[in-house]
């Protein structure tokens, strides 16, 4: 049966007041649990959570806010199960943030274990960063017209293999619930397969002598014959571990006429190992996951909020960020005017297409620029934008003819041999010489890079773009203090819980620092607002100090039928 109670509801009588001393209270008041209690609690998916359970038949749930917000609490504090229910029933700041009876309370490992599955198959680290962020973006009045974005690695809970040891993992793996399932079928397989693959995951492979090649080969030809083997059975072929082993053989192995040959080398796109199928590898951080992350900058913010995330594999490339993130922010309505990023970010079809979408991408031009400062370059021609046709050359000289063709993409003008012959800045021009005519060709990629590149050698443009530097100190803070540089889970959907509950407790901190540079201490004093949305009533100051001084904060309901409420 499904038990939850809205944490806007008043009570006329707070158990807590009896349960914390007076000292107590304005602590945490003060602090992040009251912020959560006042601000974040009545977020929660409870309603979500409540549909998988009946809504009268059965025992009663836990309150499902509370059990919501402990879910929030475990990921940005970076627990383990048995370390938040530890706090759950013995923290003070848990009980008082959740809004729980320090008296009664209880909880088991496994009820907690059920309710962190239920966000993973609803994707409500998704759901909660979205109400936390954008009620904190509302009650703070953040600027989201300037953001920044950057990506950070993340590694899941998994080991680091070798080839040669991922094939052999994955064939161990395989081979032990061939074992549990089909026992007939594993006495079936070669003696000498079996016991190269007895020992334990560790010690796998420690007692080989010879030449680590030789190895490889050996294991890509155990690899090949158990696909083949047990391909037609399905019995076996559905088996999570077999699929495992035949992607492995596809993404290492080169296989011709029966025989089987290790691929010299296979990119990032690849698992990195069985218990983790969806992490891949970036050549320079290594295996795992990435997170786009895109934060405010504005200056007039007492502090910045991150406003999107994103969840990739490692492999993937910055470039391919930019229109999920925009279409990400623009459903919540924290499109930004002006979107700073590294030059990772900054091919000309992400300008475009989010200049279209009325964003200002300023992120440098990636390549070589001219090497000699002084050179003139396409930005120095006056082009019709819309036509890309040359209307004047750098010296002021009209073109014979310009011609743009809409086939090959590609503009062709050429420049009278008088003007081009006598012209002052001959050496420095990029009209060449071609077959007794003086020709330049240009395409609007080419027109656009060489506007973005003249821009960017401004001062202006340094002094602009500096902000975007500040984005490297929210990706060190989310590792350092909630652990996001290396989880304690793996797997897609669970990493994606994990980072996004850290992102939204993140959000809550900076919020409870910019409440703190305003003065406000008691946030308590906050609740007054809150309450008159929930019973959808305008109330004046001395009406919301009354209440204030009646809820405090919305304090802990009574548990069981006999509470007393004032709704």
């Amino acid at each position: 049966m499904r038990y939850a109670v809205d944490p806007r509801q008043m009570m006329l009588f707070d158990p807590g007041e009896m349960a914390f001393s007076p000292v107590a209270l304005k602590h945490l008041r003060s602090d992040w649990p009251g912020l959560f209690r006042t601000q974040i609690l009545h977020l929660m998916p409870a309603d979500e959570l409540g549909e998988h359970f009946d809504p009268k038949l059965g025992c009663r749930t836990k309150e499902l806010y509370s059990m919501a917000g402990a879910v929030f609490l475990m990921g940005f504090f970076d627990l383990t199960i048995l370390e938040a229910v530890d706090r759950y029933m013995f923290d003070a700041r848990w009980q008082y943030a959740l809004n729980v009876n320090p008296v009664e309370v209880s909880l088991g490992h496994a009820t907690l274990e059920r309710y962190i599955a239920l966000f993973v198959e609803n994707a409500l680290g998704e759901e909660v960063f979205d109400r936390v962020t954008s009620a904190l973006i509302k009650a703070l009045e953040t600027d989201v017209s300037r953001q920044r974005l950057d990506s950070t690695h993340i590694f899941s809970d998994m080991a680091t293999f070798g080839r040669t040891k991922l094939m052999g993992v994955t064939i161990k793996r395989f081979l032990t619930q061939l074992k549990r399932h089909h026992a007939e079928s594993y006495e079936h397989l070669p003696d000498e397969l079996r016991k190269r693959y007895a020992p334990s995951q560790g010690k796998l492979f420690a007692d080989v002598k010879g030449q680590r090649q030789e190895l490889r080969q050996t294991v890509a030809e155990d690899l090949l014959f158990l696909v083949n083997r047990f391909g037609e059975d399905e019995s076996v072929a559905d088996r999570s571990s077999y699929q495992a082993m035949a992607r492995v053989l596809a993404e290492q192995c080169e296989v011709t006429e029966e025989k089987v040959e290790v691929k010299a080398k296979t990119g990032g796109d690849v698992m990195q190992n069985p218990s983790d199928p969806d992490a891949t590898y970036d050549g320079h951080k290594g295996p795992g996951h990435q997170a786009q992350i895109c934060e405010t900058c504005g200056e007039d913010n007492d502090v910045q909020l991150i406003t999107g995330v994103e969840i990739e594999p490692a492999h993937m490339s910055d470039q391919a960020a930019v229109d999920p993130m925009l279409d990400q922010l623009d459903s919540h309505d924290r499109k930004p005017e002006v979107l700073y990023a590294d030059g990772g970010y900054g091919r000309d079809e992400n300008v475009v297409n989010a200049e279209q979408r009325g964003v200002d991408l300023q992120s440098p031009v990636s390549g070589l620029s001219p090497q000699d400062a002084d050179a003139l370059t396409v930005d120095d021609f006056v082009i019709d934008e819309e036509t890309e046709l040359v209307e004047r050359c750098p010296n002021g000289c009209e073109p014979t003819s310009s011609k743009y063709d809409a086939d090959k993409g590609e503009t062709t003008t050429e420049m009278s041999s008088s003007d081009c012959g006598s012209c002052e800045f001959r050496s420095q021009c990029p009209v060449r010489l071609v077959r007794g005519k003086f020709v330049l060709g240009h395409t609007p990629v080419q027109r656009r890079l060489a506007s973005r590149r003249a821009e960017q050698a401004t001062e202006a443009f340094g002094d602009q773009y500096a902000i975007r530097a500040g984005g490297e100190s929210v990706n060190s803070g989310l590792k350092r203090r909630t652990g996001m540089g290396r989880l304690r889970t793996r797997g897609s959907p669970r990493v994606r819980l994990a980072v996004f509950l850290r992102c939204a407790g993140w959000n809550l901190f900076r919020a409870l620092a910019a409440y703190k540079k305003r003065g406000i201490r008691d946030l308590a004093a906050l609740a007054g607002a809150f309450c008159a949305d929930f019973l959808n009533v305008r109330l004046d100051d001395g009406s919301a100090s009354v209440l204030r001084r009646l809820t405090h904060a919305f304090p802990v309901r009574f548990p069981g039928p006999h509470r007393a409420s004032t709704t």
